[in-house]
């Protein structure tokens, strides 16, 4: 298998979609990371945990519908050359 810049972004891909199927409740809060750990008080900078949290969330949020479209072009192109 070679490496190239198509496994670069496939790699890249699969990586988002391991973010966006996070569940809170199912996964991330039996390691301690569910949605009110890292919460600090008001004013406070938020610690290195709150930020993963926060771009975890983040990614869910906005690259749910994206997802779908990269991932079936991907799909479609693997088809059509692989």
């Amino acid at each position: 298998m070679a490496f190239t810049l198509y496994t670069l972004i496939q790699t890249a891909i699969l990586c988002i979609n391991a973010i966006a199927v996070l569940h809170e409740e199912r996964f991330l809060s039996k390691m301690g990371w569910g949605a009110d750990q890292g919460v600090g008080g008001f004013g406070d900078d938020p610690g290195v945990k709150a930020q993963i949290l926060n771009l975890i969330r983040s990614v869910r949020t906005v690259m749910r519908v994206p997802l779908i479209i990269v991932n079936s072009s991907c799909i479609v192109l693997l088809l059509l050359f692989g």
